[in-house]
């Protein structure tokens, strides 16, 4: 049986899910968790980086933790997703007016990895307009990094920090803590998942259940038909695949709906509204 409390005493989200000037002191040498055999110290410039503690108020009231999945397509999810006190969402998805209605509008926390940092933006490395005016839909959000899991995300993550702060943005980044993110990796292989690499959302939901009294999800899906049967794209906004044999996540699903199923947290698969409702602008 699952409990929040074996969250807990795992992985402590409480303290460890960012690294902070508490948890990360100078000098302090940690392993990068997606690769064997580095390490790396803490030292004054990246300290400097982090804030003292985390910087939530804990525990956060209602959670929703928002996946990317097509079932969110025709939703009708967006309001009810707003209603939250804090939104996580994965992967700087686009939030324009063209899907406020499924997936609302408001962010507390969103994550970024390194990866999307160099496909979409060229690592930082040219012009930073088209990334700080990128960031400007997700207003005073968190924007959490796994900075140290691997080594060639370091650079990119560190990039992202100074040019937020450098242009004053309402953006400010959050680096993910790598023993934490171990520790959730180990929880969950311990549970049946034998993946690479836990996928963001899994990640984000674990952190949640530490975090929050209440946690709902929205967007987690991963099979191509709805639950009538009907196709449906893979994310809400592209059909783009993802690269086969990284994540396992119809062995992640199963998981969350495990955990849907004894109340720890509550899966929204149905649409929130029926079609025929007027957007409320």
């Amino acid at each position: 049986m699952f409990s929040r409390k074996q969250m807990e005493d795992c992985c402590d989200p409480t303290h460890l899910f960012a690294m902070t000037k508490m948890n990360s002191p100078m000098g302090k040498s940690m392993w990068y968790d997606g690769e064997f055999l580095y390490s790396f110290t803490i030292d004054n410039s990246t300290y400097s980086l982090f804030p003292q503690a985390t910087p939530f108020q804990l525990p956060l009231k209602k959670c929703a933790v928002v996946g990317n999945g097509g079932i969110l397509k025709k939703s009708g999810c967006g309001r009810q997703i707003d209603e939250a006190n804090f939104v996580m969402r994965c992967n700087l998805p686009p939030l324009s007016s063209e899907y406020t209605r499924d997936v609302g509008s408001k962010s507390h926390l969103v994550t970024a990895n390194p990866s999307i940092i160099r496909q979409r933006f060229q690592n930082l490395l040219w012009s930073r307009k088209t990334f700080v005016d990128s960031m400007k839909i997700y207003n005073h959000s968190y924007i959490y990094m796994p900075a140290f899991s691997m080594k060639t995300g370091t650079e990119p993550s560190l990039r992202v920090y100074y040019t937020l702060s450098d242009v004053g943005a309402n953006q400010t980044v959050l680096f993910a803590n790598p023993n934490f993110l171990r520790s959730i990796g180990k929880f969950w292989k311990s549970r049946g998942i034998h993946a690479k690499r836990l996928s963001t959302g899994l990640f984000l939901v674990s952190a949640a259940l530490g975090l929050c009294e209440e946690v709902a999800i929205y967007g987690f899906w991963p099979f191509s038909v709805n639950l009538h049967e009907q196709p449906i794209s893979h994310h809400y906004y592209d059909n783009v695949l993802p690269s086969s044999g990284f994540h396992a996540m119809p062995e992640e699903f199963l998981q969350l709906w495990y955990l849907h199923k004894i109340g720890a947290l509550r899966m929204q698969l149905d649409p929130c509204d029926t079609p025929s409702l007027q957007p409320t602008s």
